[in-house]
């Protein structure tokens, strides 16, 4: 029976509903990149980098609206968690038609081989909470899209050119030295798995279940609620991370300490990638 509810929904909405909406609408005449991060701690840096900002609410949303690199901007908080992640890239691509969307904030380390201050460009993002709770374990699943009922990848991956630019983008930055008690380290930049749920992980039993179970290399609260949004609504996107902590029994005095680093960080790759995007002809940036 509920196979054949499914199957006449199904039906109904590709009869009689409107278009896909990221079928139908255009980005703005002017390329607009979207950023936004959890917290007010992980925009700072951001924030300071707009030149005329204005500020817009949407339901009760404030967004920073200005350049950032020469190119359109809107800098946003969406709050801590999925559910918040989600309804803000909604929101921003309702309105605004952006031509891409950039999470930009901290996480967890989950590689052994990353520290306080390295960053993670996600080639890959997964809920790592999501799927069936079994005797044996987590089993992860990808979600249904609401609007085709069609179940997405458990890895969503951000658009080629995005990715590209990001990588670029990191070849270009020279991020500061970091003091450690073995003295100083060059923050690194890598390509990995962002694993993304709604708790903060504080424990060396989950991350080596996250490192074994996806191959995770960091872990967050937002980054693929928005790509599941990004992809089904067909809009490009990218999550930037850098570590504040190691998501073991340490994280909670870790994440206090490096975060404003990790913050900094992130928002320096974000920043250079805006003006690698602002840099671009018009049609490449267009996608032609």
């Amino acid at each position: 029976m509920r196979r054949t509810v499914h199957l006449v929904l199904l039906a109904f909405a590709t009869v009689f509903l409107p278009p896909h909406p990221a079928e139908t609408a255009e980005p703005t005449s002017a390329p607009l990149t979207c950023i936004f991060g959890a917290f007010d701690d992980e925009l700072t840096p951001l924030y300071q980098a707009i030149t005329g900002p204005k500020e817009e609410v949407l339901h009760g949303i404030h967004f920073a609206v200005g350049k950032l690199k020469g190119r359109n901007v809107i800098v946003c908080r969406s709050g801590i968690g999925k559910v918040n992640a989600a309804m803000v890239t909604a929101l921003l691509v309702q309105h605004y038609r952006p031509s891409e969307l950039i999470f930009c904030g901290i996480a967890g380390g989950i590689n052994p081989d990353l520290h306080p201050g390295d960053i993670v460009i996600a080639a890959k993002t997964a809920q790592h909470d999501f799927g069936n709770l079994t005797a044996e374990g987590m089993e992860v699943r990808g979600t249904k899209s609401p609007m085709t009922w069609l179940r997405n990848p458990v890895f969503l991956e951000p658009d080629a050119r995005l990715l590209a630019v990001a990588e670029a983008a990191g070849n270009r930055i020279k991020l500061a030295d970091i003091e450690t008690a073995k003295g100083k380290r060059h923050p690194r930049i890598i390509k990995g798995v962002v694993a993304t749920g709604d708790i903060f992980v504080a424990s060396p039993a989950k991350k080596a279940e996250l490192r074994k179970a996806l191959g995770a290399d960091a872990v967050e609260m937002e980054g693929a609620a928005m790509a599941q949004v990004c992809r089904d609504l067909r809009v490009p996107w990218l999550v930037i991370r850098s570590i504040s902590d190691s998501a073991d029994h340490n994280a909670l005095q870790d994440f206090d300490s490096f975060t404003a680093l990790a913050a900094q960080n992130a928002a320096q790759l974000t920043i250079e990638i805006v003006a690698q995007l602002a840099a671009r002809p018009a049609a490449e940036r267009a996608g032609k």
